[in-house]
């Protein structure tokens, strides 16, 4: 398992009626997907994410339009990813801070994640994740 966030793209297939991307997981992500969820309706004002998980690991897909999702990992790196065609994903380990905005009016933002909902394994507060960060580097 890799503990940075990196860019993933999907074997696109197609022809002219159109292309098809199938996305396994275990092999074209690097975990096996145990929840699907996606975003739409959000425009470019709107901040969604905000939050860490302890222990799920995610794939970002944006599936319709484009958002920017910008992370910080445990040792305190920052970067900001484009998500803006649909054969592309953003892997994000556990213990990695995100926000994602700037959506058009046409995004979708398919999330693939290793875990099951848990509220307790969220961080919610900014802070305390920068205390992580701290502990993690000690």
């Amino acid at each position: 398992m890799n503990d940075k966030p990196y860019e993933l793209a999907f074997p696109q297939h197609g022809d002219e009626r159109g292309y098809l991307v199938a996305i396994e997981g275990g092999s074209d992500v690097p975990f096996e997907i145990k929840r699907i969820f996606y975003i739409y309706g959000s425009d470019e004002k709107v901040v969604r994410g905000r939050h860490a998980n302890k222990n799920s690991q995610f794939v970002l897909i944006n599936v319709a339009g484009s958002c920017k999702v910008r992370v910080c990992d445990t040792s305190g790196e920052e970067r900001v990813y484009v998500l803006d065609h649909p054969r592309m994903g953003l892997y994000l380990p556990a213990k990695v801070w995100k926000d994602m905005y700037d959506f058009s009016h046409d995004s979708i933002l398919l999330c693939l994640s290793s875990e099951r909902y848990d509220p307790d394994e969220y961080i919610r507060d900014y802070d305390a994740f920068m205390g992580l960060c701290a502990e993690e580097k000690a």
